[in-house]
């Protein structure tokens, strides 16, 4: 879908992956794509960001970008108001389903690196023996008893194996307890278990009513496997030109990487500019 000059924005809502679509590597975004996006808001969008960090690893970033709107995190688990700085909904991991589902995959593929999300506005991230973080400034809570995982509510577990590459994991996680939790491949090392029936599609589509913005309204962009029920809610989903091909595949278009504005572009298009 595109417009001409003088002619309304096609969409009335924006949704943005952060890390791999809109962040650079660098975990920046571009004044091209700031100014894209200015004008798309200009021309009567709403933009919205969704992504798989909690708020606690996501709130610097809309800060930072002056974000006002609201925002779906921990893989649609959070609506959060980042001009209140307010938690709007929240969805909790069952923590009995949770140890179930890690000891029958640990029982198929042997012993797993551990991670988890904590609930709330300044939820800890926790991270086990053996378990490879990201290069960053995000903050992170050792842990060295899995016990500690369960003592407070939780978004989300991550898992990690010291052979299995991330799809071959996320595959066999998903054979294992896809009737009790969900399993996400969010980006490089990082697999997910949420809640059942939880997606970035389900959190977008609590934001997108609150806007008063439907899914026909709706143009997405994104990079990983999580971005796919996100790309099947949305009345149009572009994947970057960095996406895994699982995401390519069911992507109505591909522009540009995350590094060369591809979300700019797209907006341009749509824009006449």
């Amino acid at each position: 879908m595109s417009t001409a000059p003088g002619n309304p924005f096609p969409y009335k809502l924006i949704a943005t992956d952060l890390d791999g679509t809109l962040l650079r590597s660098d975990e920046t975004v571009s004044e091209r794509t700031r100014e894209a996006l200015a004008a798309a808001t200009a021309a009567g969008a709403a933009h919205i960001v969704v992504t798989g960090r909690a708020v606690p690893w996501t709130r610097h970033i809309l800060d930072d970008l002056g974000y006002r709107g609201l925002a779906v995190c921990g893989q649609g688990a959070q609506v959060y108001h980042a001009g209140e700085h307010r938690l709007l909904t929240s969805v909790t991991l069952d923590r009995q389903l949770a140890g179930l589902a890690l000891s029958k995959i640990e029982a198929e593929v042997g012993p797993l690196a551990l991670a988890a999300s904590r609930d709330g506005l300044d939820g800890e991230v926790l991270v086990g023996p053996g378990y490879r973080v990201q290069e960053g400034s995000l903050p992170v809570v050792a842990f060295d008893q899995v016990a500690e995982l369960w003592s407070a509510p939780l978004n989300k577990v991550y898992i990690q194996h010291p052979e299995l590459g991330d799809d071959e994991l996320a595959r066999i996680a998903r054979q294992v307890v896809g009737s009790l939790v969900d399993v996400v491949m969010a980006g490089e090392g990082v697999v997910e278990l949420l809640p059942l029936g939880l997606s970035k599609a389900t959190g977008l589509s609590l934001a997108a009513r609150r806007l008063g913005c439907r899914s026909t309204d709706t143009i997405a962009f994104g990079d990983m496997p999580n971005d796919i029920p996100m790309f099947g809610w949305a009345e149009h989903g572009v994947a970057m030109a960095n996406a895994h091909d699982e995401l390519k595949a069911v992507a109505h278009e591909i522009t540009a990487s995350n590094e060369d504005d591809g979300i700019a572009v797209v907006l341009e298009q749509l824009l006449g500019t």
